[in-house]
């Protein structure tokens, strides 16, 4: 489980103050970032090898209200490291522990010409380190 921290902006917020439902993909995609930064895989690297990460699917499911002054973390797991697809499982937590808000994205591999492929074929390396992290939600 790789966890980053995340620090609401007051320009994320709603008039009631609650972090608006359009920031949480933002987070997400910041996670699967940082993680691919931290097991020494760049998305810039990802790229140059002529790979993209297209998104198919995402939930988000909203348990209580994130709020500004508040600090969080957030945890990602990657819930499946197959061949064509990669599935990602996040959850929010408070200070306190207490589940604020989870999701799951799901992407496929592509190639430059943005056509799906198999990843454990065409860069097995990337295929092997991204299994290697494979955990159940």
């Amino acid at each position: 489980m790789f966890k980053i921290e995340i620090v609401p902006r007051y320009q994320e917020t709603d008039q009631m103050g609650v972090i608006h439902h359009s920031v949480y993909p933002v987070y997400y995609e910041q996670a699967r970032v940082a993680f691919c930064d931290e097991i020494g895989l760049p998305f810039h690297e990802i790229e140059a090898k002529g790979l993209r990460q297209a998104m198919l699917e995402m939930t988000v499911k909203f348990h209580q209200p994130a709020r500004f002054g508040s600090k969080y973390s957030l945890y990602l797991t990657v819930s499946k490291a197959g061949k064509v697809k990669l599935v990602f499982h996040y959850a929010l937590k408070d200070a306190e522990d207490n589940l604020v808000n989870s999701g799951e994205t799901l992407l496929v591999w592509l190639d430059e010409n943005l056509a799906p492929i198999n990843l454990a074929k065409k860069h097995p390396e990337v295929y092997q380190l991204l299994k290697s992290y494979e955990q159940s939600k």
